[in-house]
């Protein structure tokens, strides 16, 4: 059994904390909703009142939580982990955010005595829900060993890419790829749509074939029902775009498509989208094709 305190128990977080405390490990969460901390209650952990309290008998340390700022605070703010973790913990972070923001806490890490891994995830709520998340890990080979049992409680493909930073550049890459498949599902979905073809058969057959992708056998359900209750929020795609797009600049790479998807997303939210799952670009398409749905 191991001591976990969870920072940050959202759509992800809060699967991911219970998995881990029904695997046995002694898991304390911490959220800036407490409500948020019930099903791991109920799943035998605990709730904390503070950073502090959660991870102040830690022996790893897991954060979960959206963006750049957020990880920089709850590991290097005021009251963060850095200034109440125990020296030697192992800090994982779920998060997806910059690659060089989590190289410069990596560093801070190290110069204070703990180790941290960065490990994003992809399979969106249902993957963290079934433990069957693909997790890219960053970070030292032997501290990936330490955890991948860890890992292997709330994933199913865990693999370790590279030093720090390497983890967040394979979500950067994932996120380009799942972005660019929903909109071409979106497209494809309001074309079959506009030719009265029969939809539900249309894509069954199309997932068959070379067409097929784990995009369509999630996402079809939600753009024939127009269902978009979050798995994945725009705004959260929203920022892995711009994540994406600074990143590729940064080495001189052309991200042509990725540039287009990242202004189609940025376009969803505009116009209200933004709280909507990712595969809420469908609406997208049809403001562009004069097919607006309320």
């Amino acid at each position: 059994m191991t001591n976990i305190a969870f920072i940050g128990l959202g759509i992800m977080g809060s699967p991911m904390a219970v998995h881990l405390a029904n695997a046995g490990h002694d898991v304390t969460g911490v959220n800036l909703d407490p409500e948020r901390a019930k099903p791991l209650i109920e799943a035998g952990g605990r709730a904390a009142a503070s950073i502090a309290d959660a991870v102040k008998d830690a022996d790893v340390v897991c954060v979960m939580v959206p963006d750049s700022p957020d990880v920089e605070l709850v590991l290097a703010g005021e009251g963060g982990v850095f200034e109440n973790a125990r020296t030697h913990a192992l800090i994982i972070d779920f998060s997806s955010i910059r690659p060089d923001i989590t190289i410069e806490l990596a560093r801070q890490a190290r110069e204070r005595g703990f180790r941290l891994l960065d490990a994003p995830v992809s399979g969106g709520e249902a993957g963290a829900k079934n433990a069957a998340l693909s997790i890219m890990v960053g970070g030292e080979a032997g501290d990936f060993q330490v955890a991948k049992p860890l890992f292997d409680a709330v994933g199913k493909t865990i693999v370790h890419v590279g030093a720090s930073g390497a983890g967040q550049t394979v979500k950067a890459a994932n996120q380009l790829i799942v972005a660019a498949n929903i909109q071409a599902l979106s497209e494809a979905v309001v074309f079959l749509e506009a030719y009265g073809v029969d939809t539900l058969a249309a894509l069954e057959v199309l997932g068959g074939g070379l067409a097929g992708s784990a995009v369509l056998n999630q996402k079809k359900e939600n753009m024939l029902s127009r269902s978009f209750e979050p798995g994945f929020r725009i705004d959260l795609h929203h920022k892995d775009m711009g994540i994406v797009t600074a990143a590729a600049r940064e080495r001189g790479v052309v991200v042509p498509l990725g540039s287009l998807v990242a202004q189609l997303v940025a376009s969803a939210r505009v116009n209200g989208d933004g709280g909507l799952d990712h595969s809420a670009l469908l609406r997208g398409v049809e403001r562009l094709s004069g097919k607006a749905s309320n």
